[in-house]
């Protein structure tokens, strides 16, 4: 097979065919609300593992698209992921994309109290005066505080994405957030990331108009 000539405008195109066709093929069979996410998900990794094992809570998409439109903020863990969000698609319904991983005062809380810098400034993004969607892609330690601030605050986020990548808390952090009374869309294992979580936002974001489905 030789290198084949294709358009600039048409690889994208091309790369999502490649990846239903083979979905197809292995007998993936997904509901037409997640399989945009599972697609670029699939797009972003090229890791066809994910169809097996991204998680979706019931009606999650569509409850996603709701607080969106309520002008819902995102909430990242990484600069990574804050880049890799369509703010501008985002900020056409009022919202903004947030990581506080940076801020002084959650570098100065976070040393005093012995936590990671991802757990205060979960507590600092709990604050913001809107509905919020949190991505996290990078450390457990975030969904451990989103979990304890669920638990002993009741406070209730529109939807958590929780795919860190990983080895230690990856996992267990993960089942922390099955166990809440929140949205969600965890991708199970230790897989994920920061261009997974913006990936997940993205295909939300592109579809606010589920009748036209853009992967």
């Amino acid at each position: 097979m030789g290198f084949k000539e294709i358009l600039p405008s048409e690889i994208e195109k091309e790369s999502f065919r490649i990846i239903r066709k083979e979905l197809l093929e292995a007998g993936k069979d997904f509901s037409p609300e997640v399989e945009p996410t599972v697609v670029r998900v699939i797009h972003t990794t090229a890791d066809f593992e994910y169809a097996d094992t991204l998680e979706f809570s019931e009606g999650v998409i569509e409850k996603a698209r709701d607080a969106i439109r309520r002008g819902a903020h995102i909430v990242t863990d990484t600069n990574m992921a804050l880049s890799g969000i369509n703010k501008k698609t985002l900020s056409k319904y009022g919202g903004e994309v947030h990581c506080f991983m940076a801020d002084e005062e959650v570098a100065v809380k976070a040393k005093e109290r012995g936590v990671t810098r991802a757990y205060v400034s979960m507590e600092m993004a709990a604050g913001i005066d809107s509905p919020l969607i949190f991505a996290i892609g990078n450390a457990p330690t975030a969904l451990a505080s989103l979990h304890r601030l669920w638990k002993e605050k009741s406070f209730r986020p529109e939807l958590i994405i929780a795919v860190p990548v990983g080895f230690v808390n990856v996992v267990e952090g993960k089942e922390l957030i099955r166990s809440m009374d929140v949205p969600y869309i965890i991708n199970a294992g230790r897989k994920g990331g920061s261009g997974v979580a913006a990936a997940i936002c993205n295909s939300i974001l592109y579809n606010m108009n589920e009748s036209n489905i853009h992967y």
